[in-house]
């Protein structure tokens, strides 16, 4: 089967080997992410999906945030190093995309829809998810290596303090990313039988 879109997505892919050799220009990374997170859809056109572009120095920062904040959770000096060390591969990256969701417009739906309320914080899951995988596959596009991570909470509140985030926004994810400095590992999927069931 081909299909463009499909063969996007089918390449996108964990990329942890990253770099600083990106020849886009901040402005450029910065106009596509934003422009593709304005083009997630969202339930409800909420939009409710928010995000700080962390690049160059900013983006350093912030792995050596997490990375001092996990030392707190090492059993011992080796486990300390290899956090310390995974951390680096992090920061070897040119940025990161910090996804929050707007905690004040999501209850403002569960306010004006009632009826709705229990699921708005749900779909607002879905919207972040779909604007993560929308940027990450915008990246893909631009022969750039991405992998996303969950360091939320433990740096939430640095985070907030350090960028002057509204507290209204949550964080739900770190997409790091640069240029490809190695290959992804092989994938595997499961046999269709057991993920899919089709009627006609």
């Amino acid at each position: 089967m081909s299909n463009q879109f499909l063969d996007l997505i089918t390449k996108r892919r964990t990329i942890y080997a990253i770099g600083k050799n990106v020849v886009q220009t901040p402005e450029y990374l910065t106009d596509l992410i934003q422009n593709t997170i304005k083009q997630s859809p969202s339930s409800f056109n909420s939009q409710s999906s928010r995000a700080v572009i962390l690049l160059n120095a900013q983006h350093e920062k912030f792995w050596s945030f997490v990375a001092d904040a996990l030392k707190a959770y090492a059993k011992d000096e080796d486990s300390a190093a290899k956090t310390t060390a995974k951390m680096a591969t992090f920061a070897a990256g040119v940025g990161t995309v910090l996804f929050f969701e707007d905690v004040e417009t999501v209850q403002g739906l569960q306010t004006q829809f009632p009826s709705y309320a229990e699921n708005f914080p749900i779909w607002a899951e879905h919207s972040t998810a779909i604007a993560q995988f929308a940027v990450w596959t915008a990246l893909h596009t631009e022969g750039l290596g991405a992998s996303l991570q969950h360091y939320n909470p433990i740096v939430d509140e640095q985070v907030h303090a350090e960028w002057g985030i509204p507290s209204n926004w949550k964080l739900r994810a770190q997409l790091v990313f640069g240029s490809v400095e190695g290959e992804a590992k092989d994938k595997g999927y499961i046999d269709d039988a057991t993920r899919f069931k089709v009627f006609q």
